[in-house]
């Protein structure tokens, strides 16, 4: 049975399947198969069905004619349309919210990571016009800078323990302390210069949450988040709060395999960075994940592509430069625990992508050793990231030995990002499916894991 009523509304607004296709972030062929009734409409399309045509969410439960509704009240991705600070913090505290209710945080958890959207934040981060005012007018009481401090002292505290004990554990405290605490204070009443420092590090604890979503393995979830908080340093007009989000949005896409946008997003994250008088050990860091994302997309290794590669190691070798520089008094708080280890880490996923497997085993050998007691999610990463170039080098057994040792933590930790980057090696690992050695190691991954 067709659905006469979404082709109407469609029609009515004088769109194109193309082009509402566009609008509402899915394929022609996906919206064809809608209209035929010839697949269900996920939760979050429909709530982007009632925000594109205008409706509520029963007009498009009738339109869809469905036996069992389902409730529309999903968040659609932000936007740049609106930048007043009433509405963004309308908006966000909606999300907020949500988590709390046992329903729709599932429903959050599910959402799709969309691409598409980063085009659009992209142009309006870069090239949009600034708001003018971060001053606030709200209700609520008067926020000083005292209030700021005590947002970044807190994001400290919540830091160290995701990075102790996962993303998993430290993820409702945040989510609890952005609903109680934060969104009051943005609801408050605050000159520019006060509101420019709220927002920024309004901004960072929301790009924060953003990360234990993506630890998770909820990216659609993560991108939410992402966009509220750069739509907050735009707003702030901040381009180092802004560049903060950016390379997490980078890091993003390079996990996802998105070498387009992710390459996009490091550009944009070193620019912001340079407008904003970025301090040398923040340059490092975004100037190492451009090089990554370049070498993503570019795959010198299997490409044989020269240029990028000469390229790369130039940034490689500003990354390093920077960081060498030592920690100055421009240092923003955020980035105090950024340290070397992780530089290196990132560095040798780079020149793993580069076909350098020598230089990135001992790269990820080195941080899995510096970072075994105080960061053991950071050290089971790395030694997956040494199995990657062990097996880059043909050494199977050595590679099988990295990972099985990663294992038994992997079990245990709060991280789906690092059970599924074991599993994504298990995958690499049909060449050699055959062997003893991978037959046994399979079984055990299946015995801990299940376990």
């Amino acid at each position: 049975m067709g659905r006469p009523e979404l082709v109407r509304a469609r029609k009515r607004l004088g769109m194109s399947q193309e082009e509402a296709a566009e609008a509402l972030l899915v394929t022609p062929t996906t919206l064809s198969r809608w209209e035929r009734g010839a697949q269900d409409v996920r939760p979050v399309y429909r709530a982007r069905i009632a925000q594109v045509f205008g409706v509520g969410g029963a007009e498009v439960e009738r339109w869809l004619q469905c036996s069992d509704p389902v409730g529309t009240e999903v968040w659609p991705l932000p936007d740049f349309s609106d930048m007043t600070i009433a509405a963004t913090v309308k908006s966000a505290a909606k999300l907020w919210r949500g988590e709390l209710d046992l329903e729709r945080r599932h429903l959050l958890a599910t959402l799709p990571f969309v691409p598409a959207a980063l085009d659009g934040w992209l142009s309006e981060w870069s090239y949009g016009p600034a708001v003018g005012s971060a001053a606030g007018q709200g209700a609520g009481r008067a926020v000083g800078l005292s209030d700021v401090r005590r947002i970044n002292e807190s994001w400290r505290m919540f830091s160290q323990i995701d990075h102790l004990y996962g993303s998993r554990v430290a993820r409702p405290a945040v989510v609890d302390y952005l609903n109680t605490t934060v969104a009051p204070l943005l609801r408050g009443t605050y000159d520019h210069a006060v509101g420019a420092e709220l927002l920024a590090a309004a901004a960072g604890m929301i790009s924060f949450v953003g990360w234990t979503s993506f630890d998770a393995g909820h990216h659609g979830q993560a991108q939410h988040y992402y966009g509220q908080a750069l739509k907050l340093a735009k707003i702030a007009d901040d381009p180092l709060a802004g560049a903060r989000v950016l390379t997490a949005m980078t890091r993003q896409a390079i996990h996802l395999g998105q070498p387009q946008y992710a390459a996009m997003l490091g550009r944009a994250t070193v620019e912001s960075a340079r407008k904003g008088g970025a301090s040398p050990r923040v340059m490092a860091l975004m100037l190492i994940r451009e090089a990554w994302s370049a070498a993503l997309r570019a795959r010198p290794a299997q490409t044989g592509d020269t240029y990028a590669a000469e390229r790369i190691k130039r940034l490689i070798g500003e990354a390093e430069d920077a960081y060498a520089h030592g920690r100055t008094d421009r240092d923003p708080h955020w980035i105090t625990k950024y340290e070397e280890p992780e530089l290196r880490a990132e560095v040798g996923a780079t020149w793993h992508l580069l076909g350098a497997h020598d230089r990135a085993a001992d790269c990820a050998e080195g941080v899995t050793r510096d970072f075994a007691v105080s960061r053991p999610r950071s050290a089971q990463l790395n030694q997956l990231a040494a199995a990657n170039a062990y097996l880059g080098k043909g050494e199977m057994e050595q590679a099988v030995d990295r990972v099985r040792a990663a294992v038994p933590i992997a079990g245990s930790f709060a991280s789906t990002r690092l059970v599924e980057s074991i599993r994504q090696f298990d995958k690499r690992l049909k060449p050699y499916e055959s062997t003893v050695q991978v037959r046994e190691f399979r079984a055990y991954l299946d015995r801990q894991l299940a376990s």
